[in-house]
């Protein structure tokens, strides 16, 4: 009789190692909660989102998210809105080389990139009327116009710009801030490209309109459109708009 030998049992995994746990330091486990708070609010109405979600998403408990802002919600929103505030600041700065609409360009694509990724959020942001909106946090989106201003006027090399420049950059802002709410509420249609595209034609128009009766512009849009290439957005806008403005020649 053949006896069959069977295989010996295979011994049992060993245990895994436990994960090596690194304490963090007081400004990363901040910066670790204002990642979880700023990825909430970008998907959230801020009043949708509360401390127990903010913990969660960042893997902490509730008392250390009040230990590290004691003043809850309102507190965590108001350093939230700080942190983003920065980001689009920069998004506006640009090195001062090469044609203007080429750096409003890259400025644009920047800015767009972040309304796509915390859409509801800057919808609700934008659109105000939070219960956790407060002076402080109109204070903050308020800075986000000027320095965009601030830095749109470096840009066009106007040190000391006067009231209709400054109207017309800042108008441009708003344009810009309106377009976005309209494109996040249509559903990001058009295109981002195009919406860019759109927006820089707005800026020249602009641009050409005020210089039209306004001196200090109109040297301003002759330093910068001396550097505009036919090909170029300037250029392409300007083929486009020269057949529409003929067939009002009787106008002149």
């Amino acid at each position: 009789m053949t006896r069959t030998r069977t295989k010996p049992a295979a011994p049992p995994a060993p245990p895994a190692a436990p994960r090596a746990y690194r304490r963090l330091s007081v400004e990363e486990r901040r910066a670790q909660l204002l990642d979880a708070a700023l990825t909430l609010f970008a998907h959230h109405a801020p009043e949708d989102v509360s401390l127990d979600h903010v913990a969660e998403a960042a893997g902490v408990s509730r008392p250390l998210v009040y230990r590290y802002f004691p003043g809850g919600k309102q507190q965590l929103y108001e350093a939230a809105l700080r942190s983003a505030a920065d980001e689009l600041r920069h998004c506006f700065a640009e090195p001062q080389t090469g044609p203007l609409t080429l750096r409003l360009s890259r400025a644009l694509d920047r800015y767009l990139a972040f309304v796509d990724e915390h859409d509801t959020g800057f919808s609700a942001l934008l659109h105000g009327g939070s219960v956790v909106e407060t002076s402080r946090t109109t204070a903050t989106v308020d800075g986000i116009r000027r320095a965009a201003a601030d830095q749109i006027l470096l840009h066009l090399a106007v040190p000391e710009p006067g009231p209709r420049l400054r109207m017309m950059v800042r108008t441009w802002i708003t344009a810009v801030e309106a377009a976005s709410l309209i494109w996040i509420d249509e559903g990001k249609q058009p295109a981002v490209e195009e919406l860019r595209d759109w927006l820089l034609d707005q800026f020249i128009a602009l641009l050409t309109a005020t210089a039209a009766s306004d001196p200090q512009t109109a040297a301003a849009a002759r330093r910068a459109l001396a550097l505009e290439s036919g090909d170029g957005p300037a250029g392409r806008l300007a083929r486009r708009v020269i057949p529409v403005v003929s067939e009002a020649a009787h106008l002149l």
